[in-house]
């Protein structure tokens, strides 16, 4: 009963804010994936899309959920291979996912932005179309070549399942043989 005493008003939502950063070490794989987004870029460019193409929601009912949770969330769902239901609830209890949705503070809070449900998740989905893809993927590799992290030389990938060590021969591998005979 003490603990639920000395919590009781940071669990009201009138004790202080504990910052998620404090939680997360600059070492921590999701605070490492998070830190290498251009958000504010790829921010701008959802709305951008989405305030030509979808219709402005009704004033009424709960506060939107900020395009950058979603936008994290849908990102952060396929790097680490989760359900819609999963990533949810890791938003509302991990403090690394938290971060990398761009929470700064985290205080039990009144206003319940932090907690997503799968079907909004997924009507975010929905709205993202092919046009908007290629523009995020554009700022991201951009962003990657600012920083170093990859290099403009083109990338080869075969898709071709094949086993490992198998002398097939493909388009990729005449392709490094011509580049490194070159």
């Amino acid at each position: 009963m003490r603990l639920v005493r000395y919590l009781q008003h940071w669990l009201g939502g009138v004790g202080p804010r504990l910052h998620v950063a404090d939680f997360v070490p600059d070492t921590h794989p999701l605070r490492q994936w998070a830190d290498s987004f251009p958000w504010a870029a790829l921010v701008a460019a959802v709305e951008h899309s989405f305030a030509t193409r979808v219709p402005k929601c009704s004033p009424r009912g709960r506060a939107p959920i900020p395009i950058r949770v979603l936008l994290a969330l849908e990102l952060l769902k396929h790097e680490v291979g989760a359900a819609d239901e999963d990533i949810c609830h890791r938003l509302r209890t991990d403090f690394a996912v938290m971060y990398a949705c761009g929470f700064q503070e985290y205080q039990a809070p009144r206003s319940q932005a932090h907690f997503v449900l799968p079907e909004t998740l997924c009507a975010f989905r929905g709205r993202i179309d092919e046009v908007l893809m290629d523009e995020l993927i554009a700022i991201q590799a951009a962003a990657a070549m600012e920083a170093g992290l990859v290099s403009p030389a083109h990338l080869v990938v075969d898709t071709f399942p094949c086993e490992q060590g198998s002398q097939r021969v493909t388009d990729a591998t005449t392709l490094y043989k011509a580049q490194k005979n070159a």
